[in-house]
C-alpha cells in the first residue's frame, strides 16, 4: 500500500439507478426535479392476507430481468443483485469506461446492502416447506443469498479484477462503501471503483419485521403524501427498493481518457452513537461527530457547505436529531445551507440509501438544480433549517454532503464538490 504518497484525487465519472422513481438515471433525476413521488400500494404480495398495518411502499416498477441481464443469468441472482447488475450495466456505459485488460485489473468493485438476498432466503424456505425437504434446494441457493453476490456478478460479467467486496452497515451501507472504496483510489490501490448500492426487501417478511416495530408510515390511504421528513406530521419511514451505482475513478487517469466528470468525492466521515440497536440518539452527538470527522478528512471547514442531502427518514425522533446536528455544526455564526431529504420521493432503501442519494448529490452539483423535501406542509418547531419545501431550486452548488445513518448506530457522512481543474 502506497499510504505514505500524497492522496490522489477522486472524481465520478458514471451513473446508473434502477430505482421506484425510474429504472435509468435520467428517469430517476427528472422524477426528483419534477417532485414526484415514487410510492403507492404494495404489489410485490398480498398486504391484506400478510397482516400489516403499513400497506405501501416505493417498489421498482416495470423492471424486466430477463430482458436486462438474460433469463439464464436472472434466474441465478437474487432481486437485489438483478438490480445492481443493471444499474452498473448503465454506470459502466455512461462513464464511457475503457474495455482494456490491464486497467480492469486494476478496477474495483464495491457493492454495498443492508440485507442481502432476503427474497432467496424466504423464497427457498418457504419451498422447503411446502415439499416437506430440504434435500431439494437449488445449488444455487447460497451464491444468490450472498451480500457479495452483486459485487461478484459484476465482476465476473465487466472482469473487474481489483478489489472486490460488499459492506453491510445497515442504512448506512452505501455510504460507508462509498468511503471505502473512495479510499482504494486515494491511496493508490485502485485505479476506479464500481461502487454503490442494492437493496430488495419488499416481501412481506421483511416489511413483517419492520411493521412490528411501528417504523413504517401507515398513511395508507395517500402513499404519495406518506414520505415527509422534517414535517411535524410525519409518522414513519416508508420502505423502498431499488440499485444505484457511481464509478469513481482516479482524477488523472480519468482526465487522461476524456471522461466527463459529475462531481468530485472529498472525504467522508463516520462515527457510530454507542447508544441503541435500533433508536437514533435524540442528541445527534454521534451524527455531529461524523459530520467533523468528514470536514477533517477533506480540510474543508463547514461554512462552505451549499447544500446536504439528509438522512430524513420521515421519523419523530430521527428527523430532528439529524437536524439539529446541522445546525450545530454547519449552521454555526448564521452560515445558510439548504437540505432536503429525497426520501421523501423515493423511500427508504435501506442499505441503498446512501447510492440513491449520492446519485442526487453528484447531479445536483453537475446540474446546478436542488431536488426539494416534497409534502412538507407544517414546519416542526424542532426542525428549523432551510428544506427546499415542494420545489425545486435553481443554486450554484460548490460543496454538498449524503449523509446516512442505520441501525447499530453507524453515522456516514460523504463530502461531495464541485469539480475544479
Amino acid at each position: 500500500m502506497s499510504t505514505n504518497l500524497p492522496k490522489k484525487r477522486v472524481v465520478i465519472t458514471g451513473l446508473g439507478a434502477v430505482t421506484p422513481l425510474g429504472n435509468t438515471t435520467a428517469d430517476f433525476w427528472s422524477a426528483l426535479v419534477a417532485g414526484r413521488s415514487g410510492i403507492g400500494p404494495i404489489t410485490a404480495f398480498d398486504v391484506v392476507a400478510a397482516g400489516l398495518r403499513c400497506r405501501i411502499a416505493a417498489e421498482v416498477k416495470g423492471f424486466d430481468p430477463d430482458a436486462s441481464i438474460g433469463r439464464r443469468d436472472a434466474r441465478r441472482m437474487d432481486r437485489y443483485a438483478q438490480m445492481a447488475f443493471v444499474a452498473a450495466k448503465e454506470a459502466v456505459a455512461d462513464a464511457a469506461f475503457p474495455d482494456d485488460r490491464e486497467i480492469r485489473d486494476r478496477t474495483g468493485v464495491l457493492v454495498a446492502t443492508g440485507i442481502g438476498g432476503i427474497t432467496t432466503v424466504q423464497d427457498t424456505v418457504t419451498k422447503a416447506r411446502e415439499i416437506g425437504t430440504s434435500s431439494r434446494i437449488s445449488p444455487f441457493f447460497v451464491p444468490m443469498l450472498m451480500g457479495n453476490a452483486a459485487s461478484a456478478q459484476i465482476s465476473m460479467k465487466e472482469g473487474f479484477r481489483g478489489p472486490m467486496f460488499a459492506v453491510s452497515s445497515a442504512c448506512a451501507s452505501s455510504n460507508d462503501g462509498l468511503g471505502l472504496a473512495y479510499d482504494f483510489i486515494a491511496r493508490g490501490d485502485a485505479v476506479a471503483m464500481v461502487a454503490g448500492g442494492s437493496e430488495a426487501t419488499i416481501i412481506d417478511i421483511a416489511m413483517g419485521g419492520f411493521d412490528s416495530m411501528k417504523a413504517l408510515s401507515t398513511r395508507n390511504d395517500e402513499p404519495e403524501r406518506a414520505s415527509r421528513p422534517f414535517d411535524r406530521e410525519r409518522d414513519g419511514f416508508v420502505l423502498a427498493e431499488g440499485a444505484a451505482i457511481l464509478i469513481l475513478e482516479e482524477l488523472e487517469f480519468a482526465r487522461a481518457r476524456g471522461a466527463r466528470i459529475y462531481a468530485e468525492l472529498l472525504g467522508y466521515g463516520q462515527s457510530a452513537d454507542a447508544h441503541d440497536i435500533v433508536a437514533v440518539d435524540p442528541t445527534g452527538s454521534g451524527v455531529e461527530l461524523a459530520l467533523r470527522r468528514a470536514f477533517a478528512s477533506c480540510g474543508i471547514t463547514p461554512d462552505r457547505v451549499d447544500y446536504v442531502n439528509a438522512h430524513g427518514t420521515s421519523t419523530p425522533i430521527g428527523d430532528p436529531a439529524e437536524s439539529q446536528a446541522l445546525g450545530r455544526v454547519i449552521g454555526a455564526n448564521g452560515h445558510a445551507f439548504a437540505v432536503s431529504s429525497t426520501k421523501s420521493m423515493h423511500g427508504h432503501a435501506l442499505g441503498a440509501a446512501g447510492a440513491f442519494e449520492g446519485v442526487a448529490t453528484a447531479l445536483t452539483i453537475y446540474h446546478g438544480i436542488i431536488p426539494p423535501t416534497i409534502n412538507y406542509d407544517f414546519p416542526d418547531p424542532e426542525c428549523t433549517l432551510d428544506y427546499v419545501p415542494n420545489v425545486a431550486r435553481k443554486a450554484d452548488v460548490d460543496i454538498a454532503l449524503s449523509n446516512s445513518f442505520g441501525f447499530g448506530g453507524h453515522n456516514s457522512v460523504v463530502v461531495f464538490g464541485k469539480y475544479r481543474e
